[in-house]
């Protein structure tokens, strides 16, 4: 199986690549095998070869961008599955400017839906975002079959290119599944999200921001269990269809803090809280019946995965520390 992966250097792609190449995925298809992997990434400042140095020299890389359709058209022919990790993803860029989340998230979908229609690929599997359902009230989840509702540049982008993936399924008969994930956590994560950037501020003895009165709530799913369910859905979805993965672990950012605070050693003395982001949804939730009935179940509890992700950036210091300085994060 020849399969080609995009986005594939940054924090889920390149975890996806790591375990596909480690063998972690041959209990769900036995006797399966990979002939090649292709590693396609723009290396954004969110992409980075260094996520992929354990598997190195296993794969074929190949620098570009989804947008890219002479690039993609050399590079996608003879492959047999195609998975879609390429996205712009962080809320408060998307606030402080859209265009590039519109290009990447629905135009670059089209591109490359279009490139593996033409290129007779097999199967396609476009990876998504819960956002795009918007916020809901405890106790109600969102199912597969509810409405798009997004209420940021970056949501809405997703829902426009997850939208795509059904109309090229449908009109076309392209063997496109869409997964929908609820926030996903652990080792190298960009530190601009919420729990690598609180760990390396806490380590580092600094302060962390909190959002309004800290009470909006997130499903947490460990990567490892993210990339799991993709693979499930992968070997047992259907064209067209749409699948929510989650984590089970809903916490509200205050109690998520309580938590980074008590596996760093810190106090409260370090939380600043700040304006609330612009449209921040209050809580996100999602139903994983039709997942689950694939076989999907999350593994990782959140209390064990927290503390080994808190850990992983304990040990590895010269992985974000790098990264914080270029992007000035604190």
């Amino acid at each position: 199986m020849r399969i080609l992966v995009t986005g594939a250097a940054g924090f889920i792609g390149s975890h996806y690549v790591r375990t596909l190449l480690g063998g972690g995925y041959e209990d769900l298809h036995p006797g399966s095998a990979v002939a090649s992997v292709t590693v396609y990434d723009k290396l954004t400042y969110a992409g980075n070869l260094a996520n992929l140095a354990p598997v190195e020299g296993r794969f074929t890389f190949v620098q570009g961008d989804i947008c890219d359709a002479d690039l993609l058209g050399e590079v996608v022919p003879g492959h047999d599955v195609v998975v879609n990790f390429a996205a712009e993803t962080h809320v408060d860029r998307s606030i402080r400017g859209g265009a590039s989340f519109v290009l990447t998230n629905v135009a670059g979908a089209q591109t490359l839906f279009e490139t593996c229609l033409r290129a007779g690929v097999s199967r396609v599997l476009h990876v998504s975002t819960d956002e795009v359902y918007g916020s809901i009230e405890a106790p109600a989840s969102f199912r597969e079959t509810d409405r798009l509702d997004p209420n940021s540049p970056y949501s809405a982008a997703k829902a426009g290119g997850d939208l795509l993936a059904r109309a090229y399924a449908v009109t076309h008969g392209l063997n496109v599944s869409v997964t929908r994930c609820s926030n996903n956590y652990g080792p190298y994560h960009f530190p601009e999200k919420v729990i690598p950037l609180f760990v390396t501020n806490l380590l580092d003895g600094l302060p962390v921001p909190l959002y309004g009165d800290g009470m909006n709530v997130r499903d947490w799913l460990h990567v490892d269990d993210h990339c799991r369910g993709i693979q499930v859905v992968l070997e047992r979805g259907l064209a067209g269809d749409f699948y929510n993965i989650g984590g089970g672990a809903e916490l509200s950012n205050r109690e998520l803090t309580e938590k980074l605070l008590a596996a760093t050693g810190r106090d409260w003395s370090l939380v600043t809280y700040v304006e609330d982001r612009k449209g921040h949804d209050r809580r996100y939730a999602i139903d994983g019946t039709r997942t689950a009935a694939l076989g999907y179940t999350p593994r990782i509890p959140f209390e064990d995965g927290l503390a080994a992700t808190v850990q992983w950036y304990r040990d590895n210091e010269a992985w974000w520390r790098p990264l914080k300085e270029r992007a000035r994060l604190t």
